[in-house]
């Protein structure tokens, strides 16, 4: 009850302050530029030289945000914006001085891809709250960006359609944008006030400047922004738009061949000014990219990236608090592994998808004027069943691995002082029928005191699982207290979870049971000091502790360092020492543990000067355990080369050895069987980009991935109490030892034959193996993988844009 009365004061506090004066960073000087209406539409070429132009009034004296403070612009390198609108758009001319045009670097990459090109970057927050914006980019190459900001996060799969082009001269470079209303969610209001901020990248001069001044060293920079006034008696279009798309694809796997045909929908619709809806209909996710799968011997599972772009898109509302997990929806079947072990006498699996169908998926976001902002989420999985044949009397029977499932997400998200939030969180997984089901709620905040001083944030979680006849109900919390200001900065954290807590429904957590302490301080600078432009050195500490039974697992002390020169070299590392740690995970046997001895980690990594046309990044680590034979070594080199301004080629070594670590085996009648594992894995990948222009390009990916574990040889140990392990002569009744390898490989050509529209051929290729021939080098390996099957791929995908507006005025003219 005094758990739940101080969210309860919390909330009403919070509210209460909302109410109250928006707050604003100290020493903050708040620009203002008035839009100017016009009543004939620019032609968006790159030339400033519309009449249009030479009546609207221009902006100016840009500071620098990076590496300096609010430094004055070169005076060589003066920066001019103007803006102007109509009732359709609003529309961005900049001119970018630039006395040597030869300097400009102007490398051509495809959307949302800025390489090392110099860029005009545009940020609008149409309800100026100094937290919500999106950003839109042009570079100097005339390549676009555009992005879903929140705070200080960038979510580049946000894309929008509108235009913009660039021109350069002897003096200076040139860039002239649309952004069109439909691209934007703003109230419905006679007047206008937005919040705006330009921002001018010099890449060669290794500077970057902004209109509206930027305090680094107190609160987040969505805070600094502008006011563009001006806007009036403008309404908010339709917004309404579809994207059909038609997939045509040919497999080729081991001498059989298939071919399938494919088409859909996704839309999305502005119910509102501020709310928008998205839904995929029929989805199809062919032409995603592979995930790069290792060899997990580890007790938990292998983390995967979304590679769906319905998933990552506009989803900032829904991943707060990390409850959230996308590749659950369309993930394994949860009955997936218990249909391999269902096999009955004389029977063989013909039939068990790895993967469950998605039927189709929503989502709703927005945020009203007083900055509450709402996202529902709804996606639905269609039923998967394992196929079973019985060999001797050729009859089938099937088994039912994930039922029609229902995935839920509802958000509440004020926010308030420009700066801080609440959020109010449920997830929810109902299947039909008698399977696992999921509810998870949580209660955020995260707020910054007036000054800027002191953040405070935290997070509170209760989760539910409901399997048959039975309800298990689990809770965890993280409480953070940091200082957000000056050089010298500090923060301390609490994190706790129940044996209980499990939100593996719709999220990803490995571990419960918890009752973690953590510490940090920091000292930085935001100026440039002698030879470098920044550097960070960071102390820190944990003290970990199971929950129950109550004693401690680990403690560890360490520190990083981090610095950028002004040459744009970069460089760092970490040095920490930790005591033993009790493992009660890798036992696979509840309230077990294993003991591994204290150790010291570290490593040293440098990066260098990316505008060259050979640059590099490198990183090597070491993990010593005193007094044991147990250790870690890595390096990591990825050479980078740019051989001109369309073609870009970038390879990646990665090599970990790890040695005489005790390892789980199996389990055993009463015991745990544990042996020494050697483990030894190297990476080879290579990305490749050719750009025709910033409207078509050819993509190159390559990954090639091999490991083999060996357990030493009469080198087996069960687990006993206090987690000792003790010798045995006992043997795994399997070959533990395992070898495996995995090749994928990409060559893609895209179109983006009209705004929002693309297309995408792509030729895929992959093998992969998994066996106990450990003894055999990484080229040996190599050498077999190479002999099996090979699975090839060609696909077509098409995708068009059309948007209601433009058709509706097509058919009234």
């Amino acid at each position: 009850m005094k758990f739940k009365g101080f969210f309860i004061l919390l909330f009403f506090v919070l509210i209460n302050s909302n109410a109250q004066e928006k707050n604003t960073p100290t020493s903050f000087l708040q620009k203002q530029y008035q839009a100017s209406r016009i009543t004939e539409a620019p032609k968006i070429d790159g030339f400033l030289t519309d009449e249009v132009w030479q009546g609207v009034p221009s902006t100016s004296d840009f500071v620098m945000v990076e590496p300096g403070d609010g430094v004055p612009i070169r005076k060589t390198h003066e920066t001019f914006v103007k803006v102007a609108y109509d009732d359709d758009a609003v529309y961005f001319a900049a001119v970018m001085m630039e006395p040597e045009a030869g300097k400009t670097i102007v490398q051509m990459n495809q959307r949302d891809n800025l390489g090392q090109a110099e860029f005009f970057l545009i940020d609008i927050n149409t309800y100026n709250d100094g937290e919500n914006q999106t950003r839109f980019i042009v570079t100097a190459a005339g390549t676009l960006a555009d992005a879903r900001m929140t705070g200080e996060s960038e979510d580049y799969l946000y894309n929008l359609v509108w235009e913009a082009e660039v021109s350069q001269d002897e003096k200076a470079w040139y860039a002239e944008i649309k952004i069109p209303y439909a691209a934007l969610r703003f109230p419905k209001k006679t007047e206008q006030l937005w919040g705006i901020q330009f921002a001018r990248n010099i890449t060669h001069l290794n500077e970057q400047y902004v209109w509206n001044y930027i305090n680094k060293s107190i609160g987040k920079a969505s805070q600094y922004i502008g006011l563009l006034t001006g806007i009036n008696s403008i309404s908010p279009p339709v917004r309404l738009s579809f994207y059909p798309y038609t997939s045509f694809e040919v497999d080729n796997y081991k001498s059989s061949t298939q071919t399938n045909f494919n088409a859909g929908l996704d839309f999305k619709y502005g119910i509102s000014d501020a709310f928008t809806l998205d839904a995929t209909l029929v989805p199809d996710f062919g032409q995603t990219a592979f995930d790069n799968v290792e060899l997990n011997l580890t007790p938990f599972e292998q983390e995967f990236g979304e590679n769906r772009a319905f998933f990552t898109e506009g989803t900032e509302l829904f991943t707060k608090g990390n409850l959230f997990y996308s590749r659950r929806i369309g993930d394994a079947p949860i009955g997936f592994n218990a249909a391999q072990r269902d096999i009955l006498n004389d029977e063989i699996v013909i039939e068990n998808p790895e993967n469950a169908n998605l039927f189709n998926a929503l989502k709703i976001s927005g945020r009203t004027e007083r900055d509450l902002g709402i996202g529902f989420f709804n996606a639905i999985t269609q039923e998967t069943q394992a196929v079973y044949r019985d060999t001797i009397t050729g009859q089938t029977r099937t088994r039912v691995t994930e039922p029609w499932a229902n995935y839920n997400i509802v958000v509440l998200d004020q926010q308030f002082n420009n700066n801080s939030f609440i959020s109010l969180i449920n997830t929810n997984v109902t299947r039909n029928g008698n399977f696992r089901d999921g509810n998870v709620s949580a209660f955020l905040f995260d707020i910054f005191t007036p000054s800027n001083d002191f953040n405070f944030a935290g997070q509170a979680t209760m989760s539910n699982v409901n399997v048959p006849v039975q309800n298990i109900t689990g809770f965890a919390s993280n409480f953070e207290v940091k200082r957000t200001k000056g050089n010298i900065r500090y923060g301390v954290e609490h994190q706790f979870a129940n044996e209980t807590y499990d939100i593996n429904d719709l999220g990803i957590n490995f571990t419960n049971n918890y009752n973690n302490f953590f510490w940090e301080t920091s000292y930085q600078i935001f100026e440039p000091k002698g030879n470098y432009n920044q550097y960070r050195i960071r102390l820190y500490g944990n003290h970990l502790r199971r929950y129950i039974p109550n004693l401690t697992t680990g403690t560890g002390i360490g520190g990083n360092f981090f610095a950028f020169t002004t040459t744009r070299f970069a460089f760092g590392g970490f040095l920490e020492v930790n005591s033993q740690f009790k493992d009660f995970f890798e036992p696979r046997k509840e309230g077990a543990y294993v003991t591994y001895p204290k150790n010291i980690a570290g490593d040293i990594w440098v990066s260098s000067d990316y505008r060259k046309r050979f640059a590099y990044d490198s990183r090597v680590g070491y993990q010593h355990y005193i007094d044991n034979p147990q250790e870690r070594f890595s390096l990591n080199i990825n050479p980078r080369f740019r051989f001109n301004d369309k073609f870009t080629l970038i390879y990646s070594f990665d090599y970990v050895n790890s040695k005489n670590r005790n390892s789980f085996v199996s389990q055993l009648p009463g015991d745990v069987l544990f042996g020494l594992r050697n483990m030894e894995s190297i990476e080879n990948s290579i990305q490749g980009t050719y750009n025709f222009d910033t409207k078509q390009g050819v993509k190159l990916s390559f990954r090639n991935f091999w490991s083999a574990a060996t357990f030493l040889e009469n080198n087996f140990s069960v687990l006993k109490e206090e987690g000792k392990l003790v010798s045995t002569t006992i043997s795994p009744t399997r070959d533990p030892n395992a070898n495996f390898n995995i090749w994928n490989f990409d060559l893609s050509y895209r179109w983006q034959f009209a705004p929002g529209s693309e297309a995408i051929l792509l030729y895929r290729n992959s093998i992969f193996n998994l066996d106990n021939e450990n003894e055999l080098s990484y080229f040996e390996s190599l050498d077999a993988l190479l002999q099996g099957p090979l699975r090839q791929n060609i696909s077509l995908r098409i995708v068009y844009y059309l948007d209601y507006n433009n058709v509706r005025n097509i058919f009234k003219s």
